[in-house]
């Protein structure tokens, strides 16, 4: 196919033209977790070791002038900022400055505290972590007034609640009462699996009895408003909670970034009932043969992960991570061109 030599082609043209990733991380406080922020500088970038990932950049250095405008990122269940650096790079190649916070008890060093309980507080980590971004000297002359959002699963479901969405731990709760042996990571994250054996009705009875405890009448709506946010994307998110009138015509322009091989949020379930009820939604991308990790970029090492864990998050055989990942990067950072800086 003439299509591969092309796109790879393109790739190394863009790589050889990269801004140097210059990144700042500030302190947790009492309001979230510690922030870290990519911009463009004009120093030079070097080779580091960040978890299992090496990536390249210039920490602490001098920011350079980019476009003025700011896009934060929420991280996934588990996750952190340096799965998320091929958009980082690409978002400050075109100029941007990006915000990451690490959401508390939900990430890569601290995983103790995933699902409801998280994903209530993520919305508000997100201002949190612009009104200090904000106050910073080097920072304080960009755009804080009109900013980007991109969040991929429950980073996607922060971004729901910040595209103006209402969920609550009852729907969570009741969609699992339906749908658990389907959606059973959804309900239950990666502590066991479902194995076709005679263990698996004591799994399903345990989880829906701490399913019920936790989260039984729990309805009321959950919702979390911030004027700044002006363009939202939303990659492989956590739906199912989601009153879905409430997102039939979001308040800002919000994107979609889907897989449809994802095992973990299955798309019937989430993305897909989300498509048919947002009215407004831009599809960006349609990941096909994606799995639920086709968004961390780069991905984390097969080898880092569990078995469960790299059945879910892993690529599947026969995937084009090159080509999908210039397709969704790509078509993110022209959304948020678009609707940020009036490109056309």
């Amino acid at each position: 196919m003439i299509l591969r030599p092309l796109l790879a082609s393109l790739m190394l043209c863009t790589a050889a033209q990269a801004a140097t990733l210059g990144t700042s991380t500030l302190p947790a406080d009492a309001g979230g977790g510690a922030v870290t922020l990519f911009y463009p500088t004009a120093a030079t970038g070097r080779a580091e070791k960040r978890g299992d990932l090496t990536v390249s950049i210039a920490p602490e250095a001098a920011p350079a002038p980019g476009n003025g405008h700011v896009v934060a990122i929420s991280h996934g269940s588990g996750g952190g900022p340096w799965v998320h650096t091929t958009l980082a790079q690409a978002l400050v190649d075109a100029g941007f400055t990006v915000v990451l916070p690490l959401h508390r008890g939900d990430n890569w060093t601290d995983p103790g505290r995933p699902g409801p309980d998280s994903w209530q507080q993520r919305p508000a980590e997100i201002s949190h972590a612009l009104d200090r971004a904000a106050v910073d000297p080097r920072f304080a002359a960009l755009r804080w007034d009109r900013v980007g959002g991109f969040g991929m699963s429950a980073g996607g479901h922060t971004m729901l609640s910040l595209a103006g969405g209402a969920w609550s731990p009852e729907r969570f709760r009741a969609h699992c009462a339906r749908h658990l042996p389907e959606d059973f990571h959804t309900c239950v994250g990666l502590a066991t699996r479902l194995g076709g054996g005679a263990l698996d009705g004591v799994k399903l009875w345990l989880a829906r009895r701490v399913l019920d405890w936790k989260f039984a009448g729990d309805d009321r709506p959950r919702t979390h408003a911030d004027p700044r946010l002006a363009a939202i994307v939303a990659g492989v998110p956590l739906v199912a909670d989601f009153d879905l009138t409430t997102l039939a015509r979001p308040p800002v322009p919000l994107g979609l970034v889907t897989a449809d091989g994802d095992r973990w949020l299955l798309p019937r379930f989430h993305s897909d009932p989300l498509r048919v009820a947002c009215q407004g939604c831009e599809l960006l991308a349609d990941l096909h043969g994606g799995g639920h990790g086709a968004l961390l970029a780069p991905p984390p090492a097969a080898a880092q992960l569990d078995r469960l864990a790299c059945e879910l998050l892993c690529d599947p055989p026969g995937f084009d991570r090159p080509a999908a990942t210039a397709l969704w990067v790509g078509r993110t950072v022209a959304f948020f061109q678009r609707h940020l800086l009036g490109a056309p």
